[in-house]
């Protein structure tokens, strides 16, 4: 059976991913590089930052679930006992990315106790990583004591988020922002997948699930901007592979119309995407997924 979706895709170029290398501009490491070089690097970073653009944020891709009509389902999100399993570096940044994700989901769906609890594995995991500076002790006491209006909490979950990625990129650290960005992703992915197990008469969630396949070429596109990196070889592998199955997917794209809300600071851009996805390639991208986000939260 192949469903056809005409959708709207929406980016909020306001979550601050979209500031990606420009802070790091100035470093002494570009000053010693040619003219050619430098140019080389400038070029490089405005590639990423257009994919950071592309892709959603945690906050973003909780929005798009709750969209659906999904409700709420605490136990496909990764257990915040979890946390002490994460050691090393790349799986402590692709499970910030993944508890991002899921406190998000809670906090969308005024689940507040229950973010509260992923706001704080996520400081944790932060804490490991060595960006205690981005989620300062000021803003966990604002968290806690916004903890039951939930504007003024999904506007601290973007913020707590914005501040982690500006940090790793003032600190050279962009590929760790990536592989952020790619647990992220993967785990808004896998929450999508269960709600469309759950409910296969949900088109709304089967449009999302379909949409993801330019948002992962995106992504890979991201991972490949660091190849010196070799905590990331296997994310980009990972990626790849997924991909391969995503490709099954028709979609085509015309641009839309670009609005910007000066008051909200927020840039839409209504891409006009129409996307073909069928029972069988669902079930494909379900049990890849699956697979992968096992291995992450493992």
């Amino acid at each position: 059976m192949i469903m056809k979706f005409t959708t709207v895709k929406v980016a909020l170029a306001s979550i601050v991913i979209a500031s990606l290398l420009s802070s790091c501009g100035g470093s002494n490491k570009e000053n010693e590089m040619t003219s050619a070089d430098s140019a080389a690097l400038k070029a490089s970073k405005v590639k990423a930052q257009k994919v950071f653009i592309a892709i959603p944020s945690p906050l973003e891709m909780a929005n798009m679930i709750k969209s659906t009509g999904a409700t709420f389902n605490k136990s496909i999100l990764n257990p915040v006992s979890n946390v002490s399993k994460y050691t090393n570096i790349l799986n402590q940044a692709l499970n910030l990315g993944i508890y991002s994700t899921d406190l998000s989901y809670c906090s969308n769906f005024d689940q507040n106790q229950d973010a509260m609890q992923y706001m704080a594995t996520s400081k944790k995991l932060a804490d490991a990583l060595g960006v205690t500076g981005a989620l300062s002790e000021t803003l966990i006491e604002r968290l806690e004591k916004n903890v039951n209006n939930k504007d003024s909490l999904m506007n601290l979950i973007s913020e707590s988020y914005e501040s982690t990625d500006s940090y790793l990129k003032e600190n050279d650290r962009a590929s760790t922002a990536a592989i952020i960005v790619a647990g992220a992703w993967v785990e808004g992915l896998y929450v999508s997948c269960m709600i469309a197990k759950q409910a296969p008469k949900n088109t709304a969630i089967l449009q999302r699930i379909a949409e993801q396949k330019m948002i992962l070429g995106d992504l890979v596109s991201l991972i490949e901007s660091y190849p010196n990196d070799a905590s990331l070889n296997q994310v980009l592998t990972d990626m790849k592979g997924l991909k391969s199955t995503f490709d099954a997917i028709s979609v085509s794209t015309t641009a839309g119309e670009v609005k910007t809300d000066d008051a909200k600071g927020q840039t839409v851009v209504g891409d006009i995407t129409e996307s073909n996805i069928s029972a069988e390639t669902l079930a494909s991208i379900t049990q890849k997924v699956v697979e992968l986000r096992g291995n992450y939260i493992k």
